[in-house]
């Protein structure tokens, strides 16, 4: 029986390698893609927008400039699909709300830009929740997006969309962002890549609403933010990485990124740090079971790994991380939200301190001398994790504490989600980890590893150091033969 998946399964790699030898064309790949969408879409919700006449315009242009010997770039043909909150030219961003339900980008962002550039075709835009900010993808435009492995749960957000799709094989590879593991949850929910680079090196100039301060050039950077690839394998992250990391544009007269190489060559020479037990954060019995398979069997291929973790304080950085993610976006919330807000934050009473956006009313209030102190707590948080991979070279943690959850409309501050037999907070479930690493501006690469007994995909989360974006792509994609690569969700033939 062969082992080469079936094209819309296959890798961008893959696919790419048979546009190149010419036992594909790119209208021929596009069309397959085209008729998935109309045949299977509608099961899990994961595109909402498309462009299709436009993409077999694009498509045969590829086609003949290939037939020509021309070669666009290393993405020459592939069909791809981007998060409905990163904007493409003339095609809808809605960012999950009615306000902006007729609203089309007049410009693309840098990502899709370079993507462009660097030969891909644009074929579609995938769901968010709404303003891109919930752990679920569901809202008043698109509705729900179901995970295609259990259409009774989330595929994560807020590019839960973007995984979807490239798990039930509707696009060659995807563009999300991460700022609350909007790219790492959603990627381990549904059994498949994604990379969260570290933070700056990818410009998110164009993932902003329609505002004169988050649209031109020298638009307000948000702290925290990235934007990243979705694949089917790690190697596909490499590929887009390579194309997608540059300075932001008023940058690029004077600064080059040129990322340093893996740090190893194979897997038997990574030091491989492992942090997934935790008294406060551990992962449910099920995650926890799946993970440490995976370690043990990286361990019996030789790897060499170490029961170390930095020396930081859990819950510390769980709360510098809440408060910074609070802060990082206060500045886009309209002023009649602010004014209730503040008005929560300086109430006394008993009655008050117990409404559920009593701590987040105090976050968004805020000081800049606070904040201060914050960024430098961070900042000896950034310091202790250098020291931690001057010894090890990765390290291995969960990526949420549960595999995919049912879907759960609640209002997320009075959100609850099972853990084993308990029902805790949801954000105490769903983000500390992610939090962990994206405060401290790390790079994390999230690779399936199987499934739970009830048939549930798990990721691990593969953090490298800062800059070092590389490495950990490289360790995903060496770990593949031992704990397992991306699998099709049963039924999406």
């Amino acid at each position: 029986m062969s082992t080469v998946p079936a094209v819309p399964f296959q890798s961008a790699a893959e696919l790419l390698a048979s546009l190149d030898r010419g036992e594909l064309s790119s209208r021929e790949l596009l069309e397959l893609f085209i008729e998935r969408h109309g045949r299977l879409n509608a099961r899990i919700n994961a595109i909402v927008d498309t462009d299709f006449d436009g993409a077999r315009t694009r498509a045969a242009q590829a086609d003949e400039a290939r037939s020509r010997g021309e070669s666009w770039g290393p993405m020459h043909g592939l069909p791809v699909t981007i998060k409905d909150s990163i904007e493409v030219l003339g095609m809808r961003s809605t960012f999950g709300c009615k306000d902006f339900a007729g609203y089309r980008s007049v410009r693309n962002a840098d990502v899709v830009e370079s993507l462009l550039a660097a030969g891909a075709i644009v074929f579609g835009k995938t769901n968010v929740p709404l303003w891109a900010d919930d752990t679920q993808t569901f809202n008043d435009v698109h509705g729900q997006t179901d995970n295609p492995w259990d259409t009774s749960r989330t595929p994560g957000g807020s590019s839960g969309g973007a995984a979807a799709a490239i798990a039930a094989g509707l696009s060659g590879l995807e563009m999300g962002s991460d700022i609350g593991s909007s790219i790492r949850s959603p990627a381990a929910f549904c059994g498949v890549y994604g990379h969260k680079p570290t933070y700056g090196i990818v410009p998110v100039l164009g993932m902003g609403l329609p505002d004169e301060h988050l649209t031109h050039d020298y638009a307000i950077k948000t702290d925290l933010l990235v934007t990243g690839p979705l694949a089917r394998s790690a190697e596909d992250l490499a590929l887009a990485m390579e194309v997608v990391v540059q300075p932001g544009r008023p940058q690029r007269k004077a600064v080059k990124i040129e990322l340093p190489p893996p740090r190893r060559q194979s897997l038997k020479d990574y030091r491989i740090g492992v942090w997934i037990d935790d008294p406060l954060f551990g992962p449910d019995r099920d995650v926890g079971d799946r993970l440490q398979h995976a370690v043990d069997a990286l361990a019996k291929a030789g790897a060499q790994v170490v029961d170390r973790r930095p020396d930081l304080d859990f819950a510390g950085c769980f709360r510098v991380y809440t408060e910074l993610l609070t802060l990082a976006s206060v500045h886009m919330k309209p002023q009649g939200d602010i004014d209730q807000l503040l008005a929560l934050s300086r109430a006394t009473t008993d009655e008050a301190r117990k409404h559920p956006l009593y701590d987040y009313a105090r976050s968004t209030a805020r000081t800049h001398r606070e904040w201060k102190f914050l960024h430098g707590a961070r900042a000896m948080m950034r310091k202790k994790w250098d020291d931690y991979f001057g010894d090890v070279d990765v390290m291995l943690c969960p990526v949420a504490r549960v595999a995919a959850f049912p879907h759960d409309h609640t209002t997320f501050s009075e959100r609850t989600t099972r853990l084993d037999d308990r029902d805790l907070s949801h954000a105490e479930v769903v983000m500390p980890w992610a939090g962990l690493i994206t405060m401290a501006y790390l790079p994390s690469t999230v690779a399936p590893v199987g499934l739970t007994p009830g048939g549930l995909p798990v990721g691990v989360q593969i953090v490298g150091p800062y800059l070092e974006d590389r490495t950990p792509i490289h360790v995903a994609q060496l770990m593949k033969d031992v704990t397992g690569g991306f699998t099709p969700p049963p039924g999406f033939d």
